[in-house]
């Protein structure tokens, strides 16, 4: 008798657990998406304007609280671009400065793993370059989303460079704010100033 309700119990609580591991892998995806869409916008061309990935109401709305320290942080010391805030002088998700439209964009939430779950967005970005493989190859970015006051933030961005190297956004900051720091005085930028 104990069997059978230990299965009934199994019958009914499995599926819950399931359901609600998918339903925050889809949840994870929402923030995710808000960045890609932005980014197939920025690089579809046309007459639309530039959607910066790290603005004040992003910042608020899709990245957790760590990120964000990291990011305003590293943001103190701006690369050289036009706008004077950014702390990159390239586009993070597609990982240069030049790309084509994106072609082939996918998003996919992965099982999560200890209160992260990983989004994994693969795209092309070069094929309007040229039919060399290079210019063919799909790109990786990783997403790491993790719940903050009840919702779905990116915590970090995992890309892999031509080298093969994989790199972590938050890492990428934190070496900004270091390299800066060690410069001598006179020449670390202002803030106010961007780098030439």
């Amino acid at each position: 008798m104990q069997k059978i309700a230990a299965a009934a119990l199994l019958a009914v609580f499995l599926p819950l657990s399931l359901s609600a591991n998918s339903a925050s892998a889809a949840d994870a995806m929402s923030p995710v998406k808000v960045v890609m869409d932005a980014t197939v916008s920025n690089w579809a061309g046309g007459d639309s304007d530039w959607q910066d990935i790290f603005d004040e109401g992003k910042l608020k709305d899709l990245y957790s609280k760590d990120f964000v320290a990291k990011y305003q942080a590293a943001a103190q010391f701006p690369a050289a671009d036009e706008d004077g805030i950014s702390p990159f002088d390239y586009d993070v998700i597609v990982g240069g400065q030049d790309a084509c439209p994106l072609k082939e964009v996918n998003i996919v939430p992965q099982t999560p793993k200890g209160g992260t779950t990983e989004v994994v967005a693969t795209f092309k970005k070069s094929t309007c370059m040229g039919t060399d493989a290079d210019y063919q190859a799909t790109t990786t970015v990783r997403f790491e989303v993790v719940q903050e006051a009840g919702k779905p933030v990116i915590d970090d961005i995992i890309t892999v460079d031509d080298a093969g190297q994989t790199n972590s956004l938050k890492a990428i900051m934190q070496d900004i704010v270091k390299q800066q720091q060690q410069l001598p005085s006179e020449q670390a930028p202002q803030q106010d100033q961007p780098q030439q």
